[in-house]
């Protein structure tokens, strides 16, 4: 009697059996793996409490000699209408500080304290109506003071006011410029112990060494001191008012002939 072939189950019942050594070692490689992340994170926890914190960065310090504005541009925060008597008008338009012709002075003061040396100045000023000076500025030297005339006298006397007791139409300072309506010029004042220098635009209109002479200013623009800037029955206007410490080589005293 033929006995019945025996048949291997087939299809989705079908179960394949697995070796026990080999569930041992996927567990042991499983444990592996774990044991390994913990230790690995572990390392990393420890290493990051130890570390030194991070210094914060340093803030870069500012330029002591670089220029600081006087002027923002939009109102008169830091400057005062000077109350010479019978002054024009003074607002801020466009940018600018504008001054309307007065009987006689019309001008601004600075409110701050400016240094009273080595130092530089520098601002921009345009004659809108009036023939006399449109931007004289009044500044320190030392304990004295001086003006730096544009434009007076009719127009076009440039100088410092005063030197030696004499006027800017009248001392080693005085020179002449023609000076057009509506247009801007820089000015630029620069202070030391051993000398004053000034420039309109790019021209040096000053150079005028300190210990040789005696520094004063008119009476009538006593009131802006220690800094200020005026005009003269005109309209004016002025803008980009700026200051700045000198460096010690620009303080130094000026170099003699044959001086390496």
């Amino acid at each position: 009697m033929r006995r019945a072939s025996q048949t291997k189950p087939s299809g989705p019942h079908c179960q394949v059996a697995v070796h026990p050594r080999r569930q041992l070692a996927i567990f042991a490689a499983i444990l592996l793996v774990v044991f390994g992340s913990l230790l690995l994170a572990h390392e990393l926890i420890r290493r990051a409490e130890s570390a030194e914190p991070a210094e914060p960065a340093k803030a870069a310090k500012p330029d002591p000699y670089a220029w600081q504005s006087l002027f923002d541009g939009k109102t008169l925060k830091g400057w005062k209408v000077t109350k010479f008597g019978g002054e024009g008008e003074v607002s801020v338009k466009k940018g600018a500080i504008q001054m309307e012709m007065g009987e006689s002075l019309t001008g601004i003061t600075y409110s701050g304290k400016p240094p009273k040396c080595d130092y530089e100045l520098s601002l921009e000023g345009m004659r809108l109506d009036g023939n006399d000076f449109f931007c004289t500025t009044t500044f320190p030297i030392g304990e004295k003071f001086c003006s730096l005339v544009v434009g007076g006298w009719g127009g076009p006397v440039v100088g410092l006011s005063c030197v030696d007791f004499y006027d800017a139409s009248d001392n080693v300072t005085t020179t002449f410029q023609d000076f057009k309506s509506k247009k801007w010029y820089k000015v630029r004042i620069r202070v030391t112990k051993h000398k004053i220098d000034a420039w309109l635009d790019k021209e040096q209109v000053v150079d005028l060494p300190t210990a040789e002479h005696k520094f004063d200013i008119r009476d009538e623009v006593d009131l802006s001191k220690p800094l200020g800037i005026s005009a003269w029955c005109t309209s004016s206007a002025v803008r980009n008012i700026r200051i700045r410490k000198l460096k010690p080589d620009e303080a130094a005293p000026p170099k003699k002939k044959g001086d390496k």
